[in-house]
């Protein structure tokens, strides 16, 4: 996808990778960029930071009705939408002890909200026969968020509805990618190491930490490229590989990560 004069959505575009890639975009030459996000005020600091493409909005992700007012405004104002990035994504930081509200919070945030902005985003992609999601997936979603099973479980589940889509759709103009970094230097990252959160340390320790500037610039590359599977860590896609030849070697060698970080 060649960014230029193109019409842009970014949730969660208020802050870290979402904030990063809605810059990005505008630097890119898109002739807008809508930053929603459920703080207003954010989203509002970050559009005027982008100057005059940018258009925010106040959007809770989990309310389906809210996501496609926002697709038919957008459509409305700008005459279509060429690139939706479901970019939202919540943690618990912890385990099978997490209560339900927090494991269903996960998964409307995390998942249900994919599915809510490609119900509400692909009538008008298939009519005008193209159009590209840009779903922010996570490592975790091939890998595993050590220390926070919900986490773990929606993304798997937010790569694989990425997968479904990108196969079902293809054919029909519409492009699928799904961006999964591994360590990111956002508030999430920095808050779940503040808090002694397992799941962060896990990160610290894995490999480079990268700036959000750093993953817009690989989903720019792999929004380039067309790629569905778009990794800021070059290095998850060796891990996934030993994973998936060597899944008990794989769970052995987390384990003794874990040991070593828990001594």
């Amino acid at each position: 996808m060649n960014l230029t004069d193109r019409i842009v959505v970014v949730t969660g575009g208020a802050g870290g990778i979402g904030a990063a890639l809605s810059r990005r975009f505008a630097a890119e030459g898109a002739a807008a960029v809508v930053v929603a996000d459920l703080d207003a005020d954010a989203a509002d600091a970050v559009a005027e930071g982008i100057g005059p493409v940018a258009h925010p909005i106040a959007l809770d992700v989990t309310d389906e009705e809210q996501v496609r007012e926002l697709v038919a405004d957008t459509e409305e104002r700008y005459g279509r939408i060429d690139l939706f990035c479901a970019n939202a994504g919540v943690t618990t930081g912890g385990g099978v002890e997490v209560d339900d509200a927090g494991w269903d919070r996960a998964w409307r945030v995390n998942v249900l909200a994919h599915v809510y902005s490609a119900r509400a985003v692909l009538p008008g992609m298939l009519a005008r026969g193209g159009g590209h999601l840009l779903h922010t997936c996570s490592a975790a979603g091939v890998l595993t968020a050590v220390g926070d099973a919900a986490y773990t479980a929606t993304k798997h589940a937010s790569v694989g509805f990425a997968e479904w889509l990108a196969i079902t759709y293809r054919d029909r103009g519409i492009r699928v990618s799904a961006l999964c970094p591994q360590g990111v230097d956002t508030p999430m990252l920095a808050g779940g190491i503040v808090e002694g959160h397992l799941g962060a340390r896990v990160i610290a320790a894995s490999g480079a930490v990268l700036t959000p500037d750093q993953v817009a610039d690989a989903a720019i590359a792999g929004l380039a490229e067309e790629r569905f599977l778009i990794l800021p860590h070059p290095e998850v896609a060796d891990y996934a590989r030993r994973r998936a030849e060597d899944p008990d070697g794989w769970q052995a060698g987390m384990r003794k990560l874990i040991r070593r970080l828990t001594a």
